[in-house]
């Protein structure tokens, strides 16, 4: 069964950038959909960005993010790439790598919804703070 893995998070303070990875370990992550989410404490989770199988032709992004986060594919390295900006302490979050898949299109025509995400990740934290 798929299973992503992602990394990347640490503490960064505000302005800073960090770049999360997610993996499929065995499977072929360009095959997949694959979303972004995070949920900050006391919060409900969020879609924060996707990316559309078949060399990433669409991306989506939430307004929160929007010029600051950036999706991109890796199929050299099967790796999905999130990358962060411009980082706020708003940004707090354990940050979810989330995959799925349907025949001849994509999810990726908005920002991404947990229910159109059947294979997730367990987290990395990304704390911004001075």
């Amino acid at each position: 069964q798929l299973q992503v893995v992602e990394s990347g998070g640490a503490l960064v303070q505000p302005g800073g950038s960090l770049r999360l990875s997610c993996t499929a370990p065995g499977f072929t992550l360009d095959y997949y959909d694959i979303g972004w989410f995070r949920q900050a404490p006391g919060k409900e989770r969020e879609g924060v960005s996707c990316v559309s199988s078949n060399n990433g032709g669409s991306t989506n992004y939430a307004d929160s993010v929007k010029g600051r986060f950036t999706v991109s594919r890796d199929n050299a390295k099967n790796t999905v790439y999130l990358q962060m900006n411009s980082l706020q302490p708003e940004d707090t979050a354990v940050y979810y790598c989330a995959a799925d898949w349907i025949p001849h299109t994509t999810r990726c025509t908005e920002v991404p919804r947990q229910e159109h995400y059947g294979y997730w990740g367990q987290g990395t934290q990304v704390t911004v703070s001075s």
